[in-house]
Formats: structure tokens, sequence, C-alpha cells
């Protein structure tokens, strides 16, 4: 990420260490926070006088401690005052929804995006959840519910645990802390049976904002029937709402919950589980990755347990592995696979360790990439052709489901190649997910559903999105062929993609919506969108050069000059995105230009970016 100035860095550690209600919940956690407390600058007026702590010290100052244990005493929470009760502002709930999670900003310190992700707002959310899920559960009362709570490593992080444990303790359920945890891992903790790690947890909640910049925070709700869906999650934020008016009229006070609050190494428990699956994938061989060199990428989000809990037990070498320490600040590159940065770094560090493979996830562990010992990258259309490859061997003539824009070429793999299905639904992880739980429910076997994001869910392991699995069966490959003779490395892998047609030019341009523009005519951007995306398609019908594609769940999805495009709307965001794939840029051009000729009449579409591309070079 970009590097910020020195008033954003004092704005983040003033909310790091000053905001309210710190309660320091162990003598640990008192003690470790020790050496850094007696070194905080003096606190003026709600100023922190900067005197002789660099900005590199200062993003040092909340570094998480290695490995699991005590994973929940990671950040200091010293405050300048012991009573200070939180400011109560008006909150639209709803806006607080992003799909099937919810997402704020949790930290001061950018312009224009206030705090909206409050200690009393978190705490109105997880007592909603805490009603929602006794609702759903109907247990009787000689039965308390508990709810296990994870996070990702952002800096907000501690701050919104202790507020979404005391607002699950208020709904009168246990609470089971895992600390530093992987989206993944929540979920799995609802189907773990293992009283000695309070397992299962009857329902989940992971603190993660996945790739957003480090003054984001959010929720991801779960159950043992998977993650919840969108009318879930606009449910429990109309709860959320009646709690926080209460919080309005009657005044907030925070609640000690720590007598409801147990904390569990469960990030053990998922990682063994991880090795259990390749040990067995290798004819239960004790390490059957001795010899791979293998380098993990975790951008300093919490996929860092990868290395050393799941590849070195299997006998992997792992030098080389890189930014495995959680830090919120993500100070080397965006914890994302789709990030041009990320997967640099990723493959010069493959390139130069001369690794057979590496691995990169996002910041909670529920989407990933790889690159092979060639420097190749495994993300995107080539990592949906390689565990398509991977299923279809597994479940020969499977149905693989996935997002709108990948490409005619992965279709023609997926079809032609492997003797599949390919079936192209909408954007969004969990719209492909249901879809695919959809087509099963009907009769037409699916056992993938992949976004193009690095999103993957199989149906043998609960179609859950999980990164770390996806790349779990990629090493059940590298193992399986080492126990059969093979010593070429990640060949194998690359072998499996052979023949993936590839566009020459692929593009996305981002053509926003003027909200206030008059050309909305009082209508939402929504509705607008959805006009352009109707005209297009009528001009297109009477274009002989052009054809809609036949099947098409989502926005305008057209062929042409050997390629494609598709216009669509953003699932939350004034945006309509463009997809462009063509053999050469003047076919991808010729695309575009067929775009803009269409939605030139609409002036409240900003079409510069499309404008841009088709100017002649």
């Amino acid at each position: 990420m970009a590097a910020m100035s020195g008033k954003v860095v004092q704005n983040v550690f003033i909310a790091q260490f000053y905001q309210q209600n710190r309660q320091f919940g162990t003598q640990y956690q008192r003690d470790c926070c020790a050496p850094y407390t007696r070194t905080l600058p003096p606190f003026h007026g709600g100023k922190l006088a900067w005197t002789s702590i660099s900005s590199m010290q200062m993003r040092n100052l909340p570094k998480y401690q290695s490995g699991f244990v005590n994973r929940g005493t990671f950040y200091c929470s010293a405050a300048s005052s012991a009573t200070a009760i939180p400011s109560l502002d008006k909150v639209d709930f709803l806006k607080l929804q992003n799909g099937s999670d919810i997402r704020g900003v949790a930290v001061s310190g950018v312009e224009g995006e206030p705090v909206n992700l409050t200690e009393p707002v978190t705490e109105a959310i997880a007592a909603a959840f805490a009603a929602w899920l006794l609702d759903k559960k109907k247990v009787d009362a000689s039965r308390k519910l508990r709810v296990s709570i994870g996070h990702d490593s952002r800096i907000s992080a501690q701050q919104l645990q202790d507020a979404v444990s005391r607002g699950i303790a208020s709904g009168g359920l246990d609470v089971v802390q895992y600390g530093l945890a992987s989206t993944p891992a929540m979920f799995n903790s609802t189907l773990t049976e293992d009283e000695a790690f309070l397992c299962p947890a009857d329902g989940a909640i992971m603190i993660t904002a996945s790739h957003l910049p480090y003054n984001r925070n959010g929720f991801k709700f779960f159950t043992n029937a998977g993650g919840l869906g969108k009318s879930d999650i606009k449910d429990i934020l109309e709860r959320a709402a009646n709690i926080y008016s209460g919080f309005l009229a009657k005044g907030y006070s925070v609640k000690n919950a720590s007598d409801s609050v147990k904390k569990v190494d469960y990030m053990t428990v998922y990682a063994s589980d991880l090795v259990k699956a390749v040990r067995k994938a290798a004819g239960n061989i004790e390490k059957p990755l001795e010899g791979f060199h293998i380098v993990v990428d975790a951008g300093n989000g919490a996929g860092g347990f990868f290395a050393a809990k799941v590849l070195e037990p299997l006998g992997a070498i792992t030098s080389g592995s890189q930014f495995l320490e959680p830090d919120g600040m993500f100070p080397n590159h965006i914890p994302n696979p789709e990030d041009k940065a990320a997967m640099k770094a990723i493959t010069e560090a493959v390139l130069s360790n001369k690794a057979d493979l590496g691995i990169i996830f996002d910041t909670d562990v529920d989407r990933s990439a790889a690159v092979d010992s060639t420097g190749r990258e495994l993300n995107r259309n080539r990592l949906i052709a390689l565990m398509s490859a991977i299923v279809l061997e597994e479940h020969p003539g499977t149905t693989i489901v996935t997002d709108s824009v990948t490409s005619d070429g992965l279709t023609l793999f997926i079809e032609k190649k492997l003797g599949g299905k390919h079936h192209r639904f909408k954007r969004g992880y969990k719209n492909v997910i249901d879809e695919a739980i959809r087509l099963n429910s009907v009769g037409e076997e699916s056992h993938l559903a992949i976004e193009t994001s690095g999103h993957g869910a199989l149906k043998e392991n609960h179609w859950l999105d999980d990164g770390a699995y996806l790349m779990v069966k990629l090493l059940n490959k590298l193992a399986s062929a080492r126990a059969s003779g093979r010593v070429d490395g990640s060949k194998v892998l690359t072998d499996l993609v052979e023949g993936l047609e590839e566009p020459a030019i692929a593009v996305e341009l981002r053509l926003k919506i003027n909200q206030s523009h008059p050309d909305l005519k009082g209508r939402s951007f929504r509705e607008y969108g959805e006009a352009v995306l109707q005209h297009l398609e009528n001009s297109i019908a009477s274009n002989p050069k052009l054809q809609k594609a036949p099947v098409n769940y989502e926005g305008v999805r057209v062929s042409g000059f050997g390629g494609w495009f598709l216009l669509r709307l953003s699932l939350h965001d004034p945006v309509l995105p463009l997809n462009i794939e063509a053999p050469s840029h003047e076919d991808a051009v010729k695309l575009g230009l067929e775009v803009a000729s269409a939605v030139k009449e609409f002036q409240a579409l900003d079409t510069s970016a499309l404008d841009k591309f088709v100017q002649p070079q």
C-alpha cells in the first residue's frame, strides 16, 4: 500500500492506543503491553505529542506474538481514561451491508471516511446476531449457545473483538475467542466435534474486511449450514438498529463480558486437519512433501500459519517465505491474489529462491493463488482451469460453476479438453456457491464453485470458500505425483492447464454513474444502470458483427471480432464494469467502440476510461 503521511500514521495510532473502553482481559495482556505503554508519547487534549518515535517504530508497536498461543492478547489496550464512554451518533445500519458481509470504517485517519463501525455499533450487531441465532436454533433453556470469534491482522481487530464479545454475552450466549484466525477456520469451528476445544460452536463470527485498506473492518457470520446470506445479514442489521436505538434512548455503558469469554487455540486443530488431508492423499505418508521447496506469501494477513503449521509438518522446505508476520498496516503489498504487486512479490520469491511452488493468500485466507517454478502465475482463469482439471479427474463430467467474467478460452478448456460443463453465473462468491448448491439440488452434479477473485469452494469441503483448502488440493497433486515416482516438482500442475487458450488482451474498465447528475431524473443508480444495459442490448440486436451470448445471467455479454465483452452493473457500487478480451489490441478497441457508441447518450455515465482505451495509439 502506498506510504502514509505522518498525519495519517498519527491518527491511526491515536485510534489504536487511545480509543474508548480499553479493557485488559488477562494479566498477560497487561504484561505484554507494558513495554509499549511505558514508551508511548504523552497524551495532551486528544492529541499525541510525538517526539522520539519513528514511523517504523510506531508501525511495529502492535506486532503480534509468534504462533497461536495467547492470540487474544496481541494488541495493547491503552486508554486515556478508564471511564471514557464512546459517543453515540445516528447510524444507517443497512448501509453497512456488503452483500453477505458487513463492512465499515473502524479507524479514523483517512479523509472523507468517518468511522461508522464504532464499539457501540459493533456491540449492537453482535447482540443482534445472538438474538438471530437463538431464533434459528430454538434451543431450550437447559443449554447455552456458544459463538466463536476470530479476527485477521487489522489494527482494529482487538477493539472489535472486545465489542463483539460484549454483544454476544449480553444475549446470554457463551463466547469463545480464537484471536488471530482465518475465515475458513471460523466456519469449520461450527463443524468440528471436540469438546476439549469447545466445539462445535453454534455460530461463528470472523472480524475481517478482506483486502480492503487498514482503516476498514467488518464481519462474516457462520452456522453449521454455512455462511449467512444477504437476507440474513439484512435481518441482523435491522435487529441491530433496534438495539442501537435502545442505546440512544437509555444511554450506553461498557459492560464486562469476561465471565462469558473463553480463549481457545483452534487454529492448531484447523491446520492439523489440512495436514491430515495431504497425508491421506499421498497414501498416509508422514512427510509426502519432503524435498519440495514451497514459499508462502501471507501479505501480513492471517495466513502465515500455513508455512510452519501445514507445509513444514509435511516435510516441505519453506525458506524464502515472506510477510508471514501479521501487520494490519499491510506495509509490503495488498494481501490480494488479484493484485499485480502482490503476484509480482510471490513470483519474485519463487524465482529468487528457486522454489518448486509459491502460495499467496488474501488477508483472511478465504482466497488464494499459486505460482509454479517457472514463475507462471496460477490465478484467475488459470487457477480455475487448474482446479477444474483436478476436480474433473475425480468427478468426470461434473459442472464447474464460475462467475460471469471468465474467458471463452476457459469454457473451451473445461468442456472440450476436460469433458466437463462450464456454468458461468453471476459475480460474487456467495452467488457462485449458492448456484452450485442449487444445481446439485435439481440433479445437476457440481463439485466446484470458483470465482476469478480466488474464492473457490468444493462440495467435499462443505461448500466453504477456503483458500488454504484450495492450496491443499494442489499439494495433494504434488504429493501423489511424488509418490508415483515423478520428480519434476510443480510441472505436474503446469501440465494440467496445458491447452488453456488465453487472450492477448484482457482489460476491465469501470464506468462510474454520477448519482447527482440530472440525467438520473430521480432514479436510483441501479435503475439508471439497468437502463444503460437494456439500451446496449437493443443496439446489439441489429448489429450483424456482434452476437449476444445465448445463456447469460448477468449484464450484457457479447462476442465479436474474435473476442467478447461483458458490461454489467456492480453488485454494490454505482459502477458499470466493462470486461473486454480479444486476440489483439485492435480487436479489443473495436469491441470497446461498439460499447462507447451505444452508451454515449447516457450523460451521467463517466466513460472516460473507455474513451481513453479506444483512442488511437
